[in-house]
């Protein structure tokens, strides 16, 4: 007989182990609690409500987030990069265009960073000084992998890879023109990746700058600040499952349009 577990907290929905009859209690991660509703038995091994795992995704305190098939989607990726980004700015995701950008050198030697995503025209946008570490990279190895990652209105994911593109010098100057005079300043100033003496040093050059430019608005865009952009040829959509059979779909190039097909979590 069974032996009937009550704790105040449910599984957490960030892991948990195949809610099927039979999988070892020890799977669970230490923190993990089984909500009540849901039994263990004496062995010490997890036995559903229903056997099934529809069953223990019921189990109190579990939050149902939904499920994405190639069906729901957009098309086109960024359409649908699109959609999930403005409901992660809808629902109060903190800096909802944060996105790591992985590169690597001539000889395959990793890094990534995070960047703020400026647009989706024809690929994710993001601006810099490219005479950093990550420019480098990609005049050397122009290509790119990018994760955004929100954690509302649903556990999601959304990573990018292909060939990177530098954008025109008109789309990099329009941008610039958006920037608060004292971001201009900033950058003006710095060239970045590069090793200073001390902070005292770029605050010197910050103000050398503002003696040539005294309400800094018109500080002019150097010529090596600009922008990336990073043209998908593979997306992949992932969003967590309660029961851990995640979603993924992924979009891959195929002739002039894109394949979606659905990926083991």
């Amino acid at each position: 007989m069974g032996l009937r577990l009550h704790a105040p907290r449910c599984l957490t929905t960030s892991w948990v182990a195949p809610p099927v009859d039979g999988v070892l209690l020890q799977a669970l991660p230490h923190r993990s609690r089984l909500a009540p509703g849901c039994e263990i038995s004496a062995s010490g091994r997890v036995a559903s409500v229903s056997g099934t795992v529809a069953g223990i995704a019921r189990c109190p305190g579990w939050r149902e987030t939904g499920r994405v098939d190639v069906t729901d989607l957009d098309a086109d990726p960024l359409r649908q990069l699109s959609t999930w980004l403005d409901a992660a700015r809808a629902a109060g995701q903190p800096m909802p265009e944060a996105m790591t950008i992985a590169s690597a050198t001539s000889d395959g030697v990793p890094s990534a960073r995070l960047v703020v995503l400026r647009g989706l025209r024809r690929g994710l946008v993001f601006f810099t000084d490219c005479d950093s570490d990550k420019g480098a990279d990609l005049a050397a190895n122009p290509r790119a992998a990018a994760v955004l990652h929100w954690l509302v209105p649903a556990h999601r994911q959304v990573r990018v890879a292909g060939p990177v593109e530098r954008v025109g010098e008109d789309e990099a100057d329009q941008y610039w023109s958006t920037r608060a005079p004292a971001v201009r300043l900033a950058a003006a100033a710095s060239r970045q990746s590069r090793a200073v003496a001390s902070r005292a040093v770029l605050e010197t050059q910050v103000r050398d700058i503002l003696r040539r430019h005294p309400d800094g608005a018109d500080v002019p865009r150097p010529r090596r600040w600009g922008g990336f952009r990073l043209l998908p040829s593979r997306v992949e959509f992932w969003q967590e499952s309660p029961d851990g059979l995640h979603d993924r779909i992924r979009y891959r190039r195929g002739g002039s349009g894109w394949i979606m097909e659905r990926l083991s979590p």
